[in-house]
């Protein structure tokens, strides 16, 4: 992939115009295969509660969850830019226990930067992070770990009111230093004006073409859920495949054709 990317290469990107590419990853598996493919970033996401833990929502996963998935995917992806999110109450008990916790996303997990949702309450703690040496990549819009208090997934920025106050927002958490943004399900053209206004890149979900970059999760883009996001796009069909491919293993078990010679000592 040549020279890892940092900070500082994703502000060239949007300098450029060159979009953002980031994915999902919680394992070495496909984390490796994302190395492979050149993706941009790689984000350790708290989705690992629903795609993988069997979680209804984000809200149970926990800092040592999230660094053991982190260790993972460093493994699998040595040379990669890695993102971890903040788990739920990892970063909303006071700054001092913050800051600990976020430092230790990055030196247990060997991630480049933290992921916080963002809300004007984060913005002096996301400061301090960054005069620590802890890059923040900030998180707004839907935000998945406030589901319960927002009454369910639902678009953030429809109404002049609260689209005013997300540009708000946007610009002082670049103020207070984070190097860049996720916009999750606003709408296409508020995105556009917030990328636009900002330096730093935003990398959208659910957000329309107008950010520097976009996220995914990586079941939805594979087809390994039972629910396809209207955000979402599957390339692959992995979940029918991988089903059928269990089934042929336990119909040549059950009819004594498998294992044969071939598979035998």
């Amino acid at each position: 992939m040549g020279k890892k990317k940092t900070v500082r290469t994703f502000r060239k990107m949007k300098r450029d115009g060159e979009k953002i590419v980031m994915l999902t990853a919680y394992d070495a598996i496909t984390a490796a295969m994302a190395q492979a493919a050149e993706i941009d970033l790689l984000l350790i996401g708290d989705s690992v509660g629903t795609t993988m833990m069997g979680y209804a929502d984000t809200v149970p996963v926990t800092v040592e969850d999230m660094i053991h998935h982190g260790k993972m995917v460093r493994r699998g992806a040595p040379d990669m830019f890695l993102v971890c999110d903040m788990p739920f109450l990892s970063y909303h008990c006071g700054d001092d226990d913050a800051i600990r916790n976020a430092g230790r996303c990055l030196r247990e997990t060997g991630s480049d930067c933290v992921k916080l949702e963002s809300s004007e309450s984060t913005v002096p703690l996301i400061r301090r992070m960054v005069d620590a040496g802890i890059p923040v990549m900030a998180h707004i819009g839907l935000l998945p770990q406030h589901v319960k208090t927002s009454g369910g997934y639902r678009i953030a920025g429809r109404e002049e009111e609260e689209a005013a106050a997300l540009k708000k927002l946007a610009l002082d958490l670049q103020d207070a230093g984070a190097f860049s943004m996720v916009l999750e399900c606003v709408p296409a053209a508020l995105s556009k004006e917030i990328s636009e206004m900002l330096e730093i890149p935003t990398i959208g979900i659910g957000a329309g073409i107008g950010c520097d970059g976009q996220v995914q999760v990586m079941t939805d883009l594979l087809g390994m859920g039972t629910f396809v996001p209207k955000h979402a796009k599957q390339y692959a069909q992995l979940g029918k495949i991988i089903t059928e491919a269990f089934a042929s293993y336990r119909a040549e078990v059950k009819d004594g054709s498998f294992p044969t010679a071939e598979q035998s000592f």
